[in-house]
């Protein structure tokens, strides 16, 4: 369990943003690793340091931890805590097993300007002693969402953990393909500040989408295509239908003597219309399924099928 990050920084919990602030640049100027390299315990205490000052120097994280909605990692309290583990971790998706590292805080030049500036008057030391550095980016984090058809065709947007507390908002556009990777700028790993002072830069997430395969529709660029069922009678008097379509049920009229096959296009419910592009077609294949013949009309069909049978008969065999 994490160490109380007010005793971590050295100050009380009635302590200042200014007092927070100034605690954290005398400790990760003690510690930094460049000052103290191959010591273990003071790249330890480092990160450490780095950890609080992500929950204190956080006015809104400060906050749930001193009501007891987060721990000292930054995590929820209840029973239900930390990130998730993979591409089948719910229908949100799920980012791997990202482990230590520094857990920078918000840096800004303010906070972070004259760590070391004038502390050793801007030099270092030679031999393999304290050398300068410059700010580190943040790993980028990588994971896998899988969405509908229907939620491809639409547009979404998903609510993805990235652990350690931590959520984003992934809106993700109408009609993207299969296997396509969505990258969020600067939401992966907090950066690690150089020598200098200034801040390294987050990481990124990068969110590969799956769209999953749907027995219904069948996706032909911007425009989907579906088979619809018709009886009999509907194909041969023609009338009304349902069709179920991304944005819900519609009616769709069905002219008489309708065949196996013949395509009914639905405009502008296909794939939805963005920015760039348009809106594509349903395109609807009618498939004729006889159901139940009744007595009558088999008996109707069998005697007109006699009748054409005995008029294309040859005038010799005619009764």
């Amino acid at each position: 369990m994490a160490t109380d990050p007010y005793k971590v920084l050295g100050v009380s919990n009635t302590a200042t943003d200014k007092e927070i602030r100034s605690a954290y640049r005398r400790l990760v100027k003690q510690y930094h690793p460049d000052r103290n390299p191959g010591d273990a315990k003071a790249e330890e205490r480092f990160k450490e340091i780095g950890k609080a000052y992500e929950v204190l120097g956080d006015e809104e994280k400060r906050g749930q931890f001193d009501r007891g909605e987060i721990d000292a990692d930054g995590q929820p309290r209840g029973p239900f805590g930390g990130g998730f583990g993979g591409a089948g971790a719910g229908p949100g998706g799920g980012f791997g097993g990202f482990g230590g590292g520094f857990q920078g805080g918000s840096f800004t030049a303010e906070d972070l300007g004259d760590i070391f500036g004038g502390a050793f008057g801007g030099g270092g030391f030679g031999g393999g002693g304290f050398r300068s550095a410059r700010p580190r980016r943040g790993e980028d984090l990588h994971g896998e969402l899988r969405i509908s058809m229907e939620e491809c065709a639409l547009g979404t947007r998903r609510e993805v953990s990235l652990g350690g507390g931590r959520e984003v908002s992934v809106g993700i556009p109408a009609g993207i393909e299969d296997g396509k990777t969505l990258r969020l700028k600067g939401k992966g790993e907090p950066g690690q500040p150089g020598m200098d002072g200034r801040p390294g830069p987050a990481g990124d997430v990068l969110l590969k989408v799956h769209v999953a395969e749907d027995p219904y529709y069948k996706r032909e660029g911007r425009d989907l295509r579906v088979v619809q069922d018709i009886d009999l009678a509907t194909a041969i008097l023609g009338g009304k239908i349902h069709v179920r379509t991304p944005a819900g049920t519609v009616a769709l009229k069905v002219k008489p003597h309708s065949d196996s096959g013949t395509i009914l296009r639905l405009s502008g419910r296909g794939i939805a219309a963005t920015k760039t592009h348009p809106a594509g077609n349903l395109l609807v294949s009618l498939r004729i399924v006889l159901g139940t013949i009744s007595p009558e009309l088999e008996a109707l069909i069998r005697r007109e099928a006699e009748e054409k049978a005995e008029q294309t008969k040859p005038e010799s065999q005619k009764g």
